[in-house]
């Protein structure tokens, strides 16, 4: 986890309700294929950083869909 990534883009889901829990992601950090995953209402609190292999495994999963 970390909370140190400038020049970041992060976005929230087109889904999301203004004032709802939900997380925010950012494509492209420090290496071209990473994926960052923070939280919307904590935005300091830190960052999961994850391969794009290991994105694209998380969404072929389906966790995210519960």
């Amino acid at each position: 986890m970390t909370d140190d990534l400038p020049g970041a883009r992060w976005f929230k889901s087109t889904r999301s309700q203004p004032n709802a829990d939900c997380v925010e992601i950012a494509f492209g950090l420090r290496e071209a294929g990473c994926v960052g995953v923070r939280d919307s209402k904590d935005p300091s609190g830190g960052t999961l950083v994850f391969t794009g292999e290991q994105w694209d495994r998380f969404l072929r999963s389906g966790i995210w869909r519960v």
